[in-house]
C-alpha cells in the first residue's frame, strides 16, 4: 500500500514549528552571527542592483537587515506594502515603520513605489529546485507573478535558516512562483 505524500499544508505546519523552535533556541549573538554570514553570502549577488525588495522579518524569520546594512547605498530598498488584507501587495521604498493590515511593519503609504530587479523572499520551507512554501496566503506568488508579467527582469532569492531547505521535492501548484536562488547562512543554492 502506497503511503500518501504530505500535503503543502502538512509541510507548512511542520516547517513553521521547526522554524519557531530553531529560532527561539538561538542565542542573540549566534543569531546575529548567522545573519551576518547570510549577508556575506548574498552580498556579491546584489552588485549593481538599482532596486531591491526586502521584507521586515517575523520573529522567527531570518532577517535581511544585516544584508541591507552592508549595501553601498546605491540601490533603492523597498518593502511589501498592503492597502488592506485582501489586496495584492507591491513594494514601496523603505524604511518599514508602520504596522500594515497583517501587523507586519511596512513603509508609509506615501512612500515611493519601486519596481525591484531583485526580490528577497522569506521562507517557511523550500527545496533545492526553488519551490517555496510560504504562509499560505499567496501574497508573494501574486506579487511576483504581477512583477514578472510586467516584463521587467526580476531575480528572486529565498532567505532562510539551513533547516528550512528540503532535499526532497516539495509539492507545488501551477500558481507557485519558483525562486531563482536560495541563501542560508551556510550556502548559496542556484535554482535556475
Amino acid at each position: 500500500m502506497a503511503v500518501p505524500s504530505p500535503t503543502k499544508e502538512a509541510y507548512r505546519e511542520d516547517a513553521l514549528l521547526m522554524r519557531r523552535s530553531y529560532a527561539s533556541a538561538l542565542w542573540p549573538s549566534t543569531r546575529a552571527s548567522l545573519q551576518s554570514q547570510l549577508a556575506q553570502i548574498v552580498l556579491p549577488h546584489l552588485a549593481g542592483a538599482r532596486a531591491i525588495a526586502a521584507y521586515h522579518p517575523l520573529k522567527d524569520e531570518i532577517s535581511p537587515y544585516p544584508l541591507l546594512e552592508a549595501l553601498d547605498g546605491g540601490a533603492k530598498i523597498g518593502f511589501p506594502w498592503f492597502a488592506d488584507r485582501d489586496s495584492r501587495f507591491f513594494w514601496r521604498e523603505g524604511p518599514a515603520v508602520e504596522p500594515g493590515p497583517w501587523g507586519v511593519l511596512q513603509p508609509v503609504g506615501s512612500a515611493e513605489p519601486i519596481v525591484p530587479g531583485i526580490v528577497l523572499v522569506p521562507l517557511v520551507l523550500a527545496d533545492r529546485t526553488g519551490t517555496r512554501i510560504g504562509h499560505g496566503k499567496g501574497h508573494y506568488d501574486r506579487a511576483l507573478s504581477h512583477l514578472r508579467e510586467s516584463g521587467e527582469p526580476v531575480f528572486t532569492i529565498g532567505l532562510g535558516w539551513e533547516i528550512q531547505i528540503e532535499d526532497e521535492r516539495l509539492p507545488s501548484d501551477g500558481w507557485d512562483m519558483k525562486l531563482d536562488a536560495i541563501a542560508t547562512p551556510k550556502e548559496w543554492i542556484s535554482c535556475s
